[in-house]
């Protein structure tokens, strides 16, 4: 797994042991929707990813925990820059093969939607 995470050239490196009860997807999932909040669902996502298509399930979980954050609050133009961002993402490996470039995909979009959480939650509850 180490040498998955170097070919990923990301700083999400597991630093934890995967707290699901086990490896499977159902396991993780609810762990995931057990986060308390976006930046804890990064980290079990983070720790718990399969690098393959999997996780592409596992970031939607991720990407909804933090959407929770701020998606509400913002304006037209602010929904139009997030999805922006995502559509950069989904069409980041296109010419691509290979399930692994799906798991970048989903790391790309939980990523997107952590920072929109975490600058939502700087700003405060005017924000949100």
């Amino acid at each position: 797994m180490p040498a998955v995470l170097l070919m990923l050239g990301t700083a999400h490196a597991a630093t934890e042991e995967c707290p699901a009860k086990s490896t499977q997807m159902d396991d993780i999932i609810a762990e995931l929707e057990k986060a308390p909040s976006c930046n804890r669902a990064m980290k079990v996502f983070e720790a718990c990813e399969y690098g393959a298509s999997g996780d592409v399930q596992f970031g939607e979980v991720v990407e909804k925990k933090c959407e929770a954050d701020f998606l509400s609050g913002l304006g037209a133009s602010q929904k139009k820059a997030y999805a922006g961002e995502l559509k950069r993402c989904d069409h980041k490996y296109d010419n691509e093969s290979g399930t692994m470039y799906r798991s970048f995909t989903a790391f790309c979009r939980a990523i997107v939607a952590q920072r929109f959480s975490q600058k939502a939650l700087k700003a405060g509850p005017k924000a949100r």
